[in-house]
């Protein structure tokens, strides 16, 4: 069964999790610091579920070729392992987000800190609660379904080898976000994931071992099926996702069959976050009566060069 077929039949909304103006994606349209500085050109993309978020973090450099391992430099291991996707539990308390467990590409965690979150309009603005940096981010899907899976673990469907764990799919519209975790530990290190890198470059296995983890963003074609745009592995990028091969295991637990590229047969086991077939997210969000007075008086001026920006 194709994934949304299941989420019209089998619809389940999460009654706990973060506030709904929070939900769908995200892009970052800029981060400014303390020193005064701003980055507008990072692609960073959130994706969020009722309890969980999804988050990709790229430069604004064209993707690298897919080839062997071994063959790298030293250069593009470091570009490769400076990437940033994860997959978090979404904690919000007393107007506070912070994030919990999960899986990461990085080995160390890049932002520590709780967020102070408000929306206003398609804006939703972060600022972090030491005062470093605030962002500024854009609501991107309008609606359409909304889809909150958290992987367990991918098998081999005829060994029943665990090839993969930890991980998510967050489907929000037209717009997917997927996190799929490493299969193995990589052990406990003071060295960052670039500095691992560095020091395993030609060394094929322990280069695959590092980088055993996918951070992806994918969106709709007029059929509607789902092809990677962005991700931490650039083998993935232009590659399809497919949403077939579901079935419900009972409550709280969906199944997905799948063959990958490789041929390999497996099998995915995902608890379920929400399953809801007619999300909106409006791109306004409310303002006091005195407020609408003021724009609707004000509106000559206010209104003259006004345009929705992603």
């Amino acid at each position: 069964m194709n994934l949304l077929e299941l989420v019209a039949d089998y619809p389940t909304r999460a009654q706990t999790g973060v506030p709904d103006w929070m939900l769908g994606h995200f892009r970052r349209r800029t981060i400014s610091f303390a020193d005064g500085r701003s980055d507008q050109r990072t692609q960073v993309h959130w994706l969020q579920s009722r309890n969980f978020t999804i988050d990709l973090r790229l430069p604004d450099t064209p993707v690298l070729p897919v080839r062997a391992w071994q063959d790298y430099t030293a250069a593009e291991l470091r570009q490769l392992a400076n990437h940033e996707g994860w997959l978090a539990d979404s904690v919000w308390e007393e107007g506070m987000l912070s994030w919990r467990d999960g899986v990461s590409l990085q080995l160390h965690n890049r932002w520590p800190e709780p967020a102070r979150l408000q929306r206003i309009g398609n804006c939703m603005i972060e600022f972090g609660t030491t005062g470093a940096y605030v962002e500024d981010w854009r609501l991107q899907a309008s609606g359409g379904p909304l889809v909150g899976l958290r992987l367990v673990d991918e098998c081999d469907a005829a060994t029943g080898e665990v090839l993969q764990r930890g991980g998510g799919l967050i489907v929000c519209g037209d717009r997917l976000g997927w996190v799929h975790g490493r299969g193995t530990d990589i052990g406990v290190s003071a060295l960052q994931l670039r500095e691992r890198a560095e020091q395993a470059q030609g060394d094929a296995g322990t280069l695959a071992e590092l980088f055993d983890f996918e951070t992806s963003l994918a969106y709709a074609d007029e059929r509607g099926r789902y092809r990677v745009v962005l991700s931490t592995a650039p083998a993935r990028v232009g590659q399809m996702f497919s949403l077939e091969g579901f079935e419900l295991l009972g409550p709280g637990r969906v199944r997905q069959h799948l063959q990958r590229t490789d041929n390999r047969t497996v099998v995915r086991t995902f608890i379920i976050d929400t399953l809801e077939p007619d999300w909106r997210a409006d791109l306004a969000t409310p303002s006091s009566a005195q407020a609408q007075i003021w724009f609707v008086a004000e509106n000559e001026t206010l209104s003259r060069y006004l345009e929705v920006l992603s």
